[in-house]
């Protein structure tokens, strides 16, 4: 690479990185506790671990949802993952999302509302941090285009990695505080490639998640409910635990994660919504909508998600990492911390940079190649393991996301751990 294209691709990795820097700091700090926020929430209530008796049946857990004292109807249900617990919104009647909604969030096993969590509160600020930073759909779209400049970031690093290490073996180290500084942030940056790309990606599309919806509603949903919108609601609508089960029966191998009552903007005036998850790693992780007539309980549309909303599905899991169990998790912290390490090493590498630029009157990225002594590495020896990490690493987090438990998924820890695998075996050759 000459000098003039070196040049030029250091400007793009140091200006995009920075303006970009501040952001990805929090969005990596609030996203630490977030990997583990089933295991946080479930600590706060720890009774939900208990085995799952025989539950009360679905109809009277929505009876007691009710407020007796009040004229509110029940307008949606959501089953959590696990399956135990379910939220139950109420609302004024023909008033949906408005100011008089209120949800429960019952336990199955028993019957009882289960009180919010003590620590919610915290949790909850710090995953409103993280997805919009307070700022609703602005801050949302505003994140989103910082993990742009993430993926600018990351390509223009690649370009200027090897230029910079061509006279270093894979896990140097040197002496020399600015030195050491840069051959850590390169490490770690390189090694972390897959991972963090992965994460700046899924995390860019997340922030499209409300305009998707809404889209969705307004065309697809739209078409899919067009033939039954006329006509009057039903005076009594039919048992919610009835339409679930039949739901279930059209649908082998899928179960029921959410219900919208008649009148929901999810569903029509004369049906329920019903939508369904699968029962495999990924198509858990898909929705199937139907429609179900409210008076008599039968199918009268079953729907697909359009392709742009099924990559955004899919997206979430791997933007989070709390699809592949908890040593998936733990890894995901870990490389959580080495960005944290990367973003900052090249904050203190700009801070230095102008001190080092004022004392010698030359560019400190050129110093830096020259005084990496020692003969020129071939591509191969520069690039094999870098590339090795990486493609191990993708291919884990994709593997963890097909894999059901068993040795699927044990591989797949294996392989997102390369790079800190690759970095100890690296400095262990390194020191012989």
């Amino acid at each position: 690479m000459d000098r003039v294209v070196l040049k030029r691709w250091q400007f793009v990795h140091r200006w995009s990185s920075l303006v970009s820097t501040a952001f990805l700091l929090m969005l990596c700090l609030t996203g630490l506790p977030l990997v583990f926020h089933q295991e946080i929430e479930r600590a706060m209530q720890p009774s939900l671990a208990d085995p799952l008796p025989r539950p009360p049946a679905l109809a009277r857990l929505v009876e007691r949802a009710v407020d007796g004292g009040e004229r509110r109807v029940v307008q949606q249900l959501y089953f959590l993952p696990d399956r135990r617990l379910v939220q139950i919104e109420t609302g004024a009647p023909g008033e949906f999302d408005g100011p008089s909604a209120r949800h429960v969030l019952v336990d199955m096993a028993t019957g009882r509302v289960v009180p919010e969590a003590v620590g919610s509160p915290v949790l909850d600020f710090i995953r409103d941090l993280h997805v919009d930073m307070l700022a609703g759909l602005a801050g949302s779209l505003f994140l989103g285009a910082m993990g742009l400049l993430l993926l600018v970031a990351i390509v223009s690093g690649v370009a200027i990695y090897g230029p910079f290490t061509r006279k270093l073996p894979f896990g140097t180290l040197r002496a020399g505080r600015r030195a050491r500084w840069l051959d850590l942030h390169n490490l770690l940056g390189i090694v972390t490639l897959a991972w963090l790309g992965a994460v700046g990606l899924t995390g860019a599309i997340n922030t499209l998640s409300g305009p998707v919806a809404q889209h969705w509603q307004q065309t697809d949903l739209a078409a899919m409910a067009a033939p039954f919108m006329q006509g009057e609601p039903p005076a009594r609508l039919a048992p919610v635990s009835g339409v679930i089960a039949a739901a279930q029966a059209a649908a082998p191998g899928m179960w029921v994660t959410g219900v919208y009552y008649p009148g929901s903007p999810y569903a029509t005036p004369r049906h329920y919504g019903v939508y369904l998850r699968g029962g495999t790693p990924v198509t858990a992780r898909l929705l199937t909508p139907m429609l179900v007539d409210a008076r008599t309980g039968r199918i009268d549309a079953i729907g697909q998600m359009p392709w742009h909303v099924n990559v955004l599905l899919l997206s979430q899991p791997l933007h989070f990492g709390d699809y592949g169990g908890l040593p998936l998790k733990l890894l995901w912290a870990m490389l959580d911390i080495a960005s944290i390490v990367v973003l900052a090493t090249g904050l203190v590498l700009f801070v230095r940079r102008g001190r080092a630029g004022a004392k010698t009157g030359t560019e400190p990225g050129r110093q830096e190649i020259r005084r990496a002594g020692g003969a020129a590495l071939t591509v191969r020896q520069q690039w094999t393991l870098p590339l090795a990490i990486a493609l191990a690493s993708g291919g884990g987090l994709v593997l963890a996301l097909l894999s059901p438990a068993g040795p699927g998924r044990w591989l797949s820890w294996l392989l997102v751990a390369a790079p800190l695998a690759g970095i100890a075996v690296a400095r262990a050759r390194l020191r012989r």
